[in-house]
């Protein structure tokens, strides 16, 4: 009988250290890396309603400022493409259709060809020299193929940051 009350005070003892009022953990914990979230355009890339039957590739695009804060960073992600597919992609000004083109972010040269994997995806990173828009129309196209570059087979308008 005498190990309860030896219980009881072990058990006490437990609890006032579990909720000791003096040990304060922060409410919020931030990075440097957070500091871009709020400054990054998305955008949803999607083939063209003509294409609809004969092509159906999709996918998204980010854009954002690169580390440094000097240029910008754009991301494409593909899939639904035909595996082993070459397509040069780019960032323009302006928006998805005709007549909307206002010609490529940076230079052409900073966009590689996206070469498509065999389970149909492909990814891509450019970084063009410039700091990364704080408004402005904005979106990311995807060709054909280098020798058909005037088909158009993903597009997406970058949507701005939240504000």
């Amino acid at each position: 009988m005498s190990t309860h009350p030896l219980l009881t005070v072990t058990l006490a003892l437990l609890a006032s250290a579990a909720c000791n009022p003096f040990h304060r953990d922060p409410a919020v914990q931030v990075s440097a890396q957070d500091a871009t979230l709020n400054s990054r355009w998305h955008a949803n890339l999607a083939s063209p309603a003509s294409l609809a039957g004969a092509v159906q590739v999709n996918g998204s695009a980010s854009m954002a400022p690169s580390p440094e804060g000097t240029s910008t960073d754009i991301t494409i992600s593909l899939a639904n493409a035909s595996p082993g597919g070459v397509h040069p992609w780019e960032a323009h000004s302006g928006q998805c259709g005709a007549g909307l083109d206002d010609g490529v972010l940076g230079s052409s040269g900073a966009y590689r060809p996206l070469e498509v994997e065999s389970n149909g995806t492909a990814n891509g990173t450019a970084t063009v020299p410039l700091p990364t828009p704080t408004t402005g129309r904005y979106f990311v196209v995807v060709q054909a193929s280098g020798e058909n570059s005037e088909m158009t087979i993903a597009c997406g308008n970058l949507a701005p940051p939240t504000q």
